[in-house]
């Protein structure tokens, strides 16, 4: 939604990337107090979505103790979610204002490059294409990017 804002509105989209990683930030505080508590019930359900597996879950465990929470930077870019980190850092037991400190640019600069992408891409394109023609190949790229994304990440897990 941030790189559909992006295509027509990039001032919009930056100030709606600040909502949604304080929107992570809640997210990711809930989920660190049930790691912190009580994890198993919340990691058997992580693992049965798709593209999760206990597997992974173990992974984000063992980067969180070999690399402590810079690995949360580490995470979007081999498309492990967001929440296993919280839960793990949770249960592991880093302090909880630590981990949402290094949670916003964790967040933020991965939201903050796919809106910039979409802006700058859209800014080219809106050249020679209409914004509802851009709206469309947006809607492809996502789709395919997705279908290609579950497809990998089903196959590994």
């Amino acid at each position: 939604m941030l790189s559909w804002v992006a295509l027509q509105n990039y001032q919009r989209a930056v100030q709606a990337c600040l909502w949604v990683v304080g929107g992570a930030l809640i997210g990711g505080c809930a989920i660190w107090f049930i790691g912190r508590s009580n994890p198993e019930p919340l990691r058997a359900l992580f693992a049965s979505l798709p593209a999760v597996s206990d597997a992974m879950i173990a992974d984000v465990r063992q980067q969180l103790e070999q690399d402590g929470l810079q690995a949360l930077f580490i995470g979007p870019l081999i498309g492990t979610p967001y929440k296993l980190y919280a839960l793990e850092a949770g249960n592991i037991g880093f302090g909880l204002i630590i981990f949402l400190l290094i949670s916003i640019p964790a967040r933020l600069i991965r939201f903050l490059l796919v809106t910039s992408i979409a802006a700058g891409a859209s800014l080219l394109l809106q050249r020679r294409l209409t914004l509802r023609f851009i709206r469309v190949l947006h809607v492809i790229c996502w789709v395919s990017f997705y279908s290609w994304f579950f497809h990998v990440m089903v196959e590994v897990s």
